[in-house]
Parts: C-alpha cells; sequence; structure tokens
C-alpha cells in the first residue's frame, strides 16, 4: 500500500540527541580551522558541517560554525566545553555551544495582524520550524480562538499609555524562564530598554519595509505616494535604537504603478511573512552570529 504524507506529519529526520553546535568569533589568524577541527577529532567528534567566514583575512574577524556528532553527549560535552577553554583563549575566540535536540522556546508577541503569527504556527505545526511555541502574548483579544487551536497558551494583557509600564511588567514576569527568544509578530509596540536587556540579541522584530524608509504609520500608503518600484521587509533584533537593530534577512518584490494601496499590502504581508519566518529558523538553528550592528548568517 502506498503512503500518503499528510499535512503536518514529520518527515524522517536525522538523529540529533548526539548532535551539537558550535559558534565562533575571534581575530583572524593561521590554525584556527586546523585547531578547532583537530581538538574535536580529539574529543571523538564527527564534524557533519562546516561554514566559515573572514571579514579581512588580513587582520579582521572570524567567523565559524560547526556541527558535529559526539557519543554520550549528556556526559561528553561538558568535558569538550571545559576542555575548549585552552584553544579559544589562545585564539582570543567568543564562542558557545549547543545542543541541537535541545528546542529554543518561542514567545511570539502579536497585536491584530495575524499574517506572519500564521506562517510561524503553520511550519511549526508541519516540523519544519525546530522550535517549541511556548505562548502567545497580545495587547488584543482577537487570536485567541486561533492560537488555542494549536493546543499554545495565549495571554491578553491590554496595553495603554497610561499602563505600558505595568503590561511590560506582567509581559516579563509570564516569559521568564518559559522562553528563550521573543518573536514580535507584528506586535505593534515599542519595546523598553529594561525589556531588550533581559533579551539580548533574543527579541526578533519584522519591519515594513528596507530600514529605515517609511517609517511611522501606514507605510504602504507613504510607499504608494511616493510611487515605489520595490516593496520589502526586514526582519532584524531589536536593540535600544528603533527599527536600528542588526539585519538578519530582507527580500523584496518588483511593483508597478498598477499596484493601488491594497495589492502593496497583500504583497508585504507575503514578504513580512516569509522573511521572519526565514529570521527565526535560521537563529533557532544557531546559524547566526552577531558582530557589532551586523550579523553573519550561515544559512
Amino acid at each position: 500500500m502506498q503512503n500518503i504524507y499528510q499535512p503536518g506529519q514529520s518527515t524522517q529526520r536525522p538523529d540529533k540527541r548526539n548532535r551539537a553546535r558550535m559558534l565562533i568569533s575571534c581575530p583572524d589568524r593561521p590554525g584556527i580551522v586546523a585547531a578547532v577541527s583537530h581538538f574535536l577529532y580529539e574529543h571523538g567528534a564527527n564534524i557533519v558541517q562546516s561554514d566559515q567566514y573572514s571579514m579581512d583575512p588580513g587582520g579582521g574577524m572570524f567567523f565559524i560554525r560547526f556541527e558535529f556528532d559526539l557519543k554520550d553527549l549528556d556526559t561528553e560535552l561538558p568535558v569538550l566545553q571545559e576542555d575548549f577553554a585552552r584553544v579559544a583563549d589562545r585564539f582570543e575566540m567568543k564562542w558557545h555551544t549547543f545542543r541541537a535536540s535541545r528546542k529554543k522556546r518561542l514567545a511570539i508577541f502579536v497585536s491584530k495582524e495575524d499574517h506572519c503569527l500564521l506562517e510561524l504556527l503553520w511550519q511549526w505545526q508541519a516540523g519544519d520550524l525546530e522550535a517549541d511555541i511556548a505562548m502567545v502574548i497580545s495587547n488584543h483579544p482577537d487570536m485567541r480562538t486561533l492560537v488555542e487551536s494549536f493546543g499554545i497558551p495565549y495571554h491578553h494583557i491590554p496595553v495603554t499609555s497610561d499602563t505600558k509600564a505595568e503590561a511590560e511588567k506582567k509581559q516579563l514576569e509570564i516569559v521568564a524562564d518559559k522562553a528563550d527568544i521573543i518573536v514580535l509578530a507584528r506586535y505593534m509596540q515599542i519595546i523598553s530598554p529594561r525589556f531588550i536587556e533581559q533579551f539580548p540579541n533574543r527579541i526578533i522584530n519584522i519591519h515594513h519595509s528596507f530600514l529605515p524608509a517609511f517609517v511611522g504609520g501606514k507605510p504602504y500608503a507613504q510607499a504608494y505616494t511616493r510611487g515605489v518600484k520595490i516593496i520589502g521587509a526586514t526582519a532584524h533584533y531589536v536593540t535600544e535604537e528603533l527599527d536600528g537593530g542588526p539585519i538578519i534577512e530582507q527580500d523584496v518584490q518588483r511593483v508597478s504603478h498598477r499596484d493601488d494601496v491594497d495589492n502593496l499590502k497583500r504583497i508585504g504581508r507575503t514578504i513580512e511573512r516569509v522573511v521572519l519566518a526565514r529570521a527565526v529558523k535560521w537563529h533557532v538553528e544557531d546559524r547566526i552570529l552577531v558582530h557589532k550592528n551586523k550579523t553573519v548568517v550561515f544559512n
């Protein structure tokens, strides 16, 4: 009998129980790749993927991502981490290791527009987004039925200019120890510095254009008035500088004078949902290194 794939059914994936990832950034110099590769070999690790990038071989920064299998990872990884400190010190490395099987927990913030939220929910349900959606938080009640139909907790926390500080305090209490990443899926509120410092380079926002064009309200009306020929979206990490954080992903589509405001919105929503989903996917798969206000993305 022929097996028929059903939506939401997981396809066979590699066993990641003994798989780990290592992200490294350091000043470029000869011998970095050789030293790390030899170290992993000596500790019984099998490298299954490697990506690297140099900003300037003559004195810039060097970035590398290793994905490797290590037998008895739970007991051997702490030993590897302790021993690697000697290599890291020699090359002045900033480095992190991650277990591939340990899914990151997402807290998705949303207002009234559902397109970016839906894309994340669909990819999560299909098994294409390797993360756990811990909760959805909204300043409106509109998405509750939708979100709870996926079995995901929904928290409605109204926000006004008078209650913003108290609302944010409640949000922080809810996400504390329950979320690794905050995803702003068209959440139409500014995040305070106090909130940002709790999740450095772990808050991802989607912006409706190439930054910093068409800031403020009614961006597609602004674009239509200017007669733009391309529209796009930008996913970036949130910093204290409004819409000025490190950019993770961008995309565009050509438009013309025949496209009215409604059509621009429709096209823009499609780009936004795809760009945000890519950025979140790359983050949860440990493919992004941040250097100053830029990112290196091994996608």
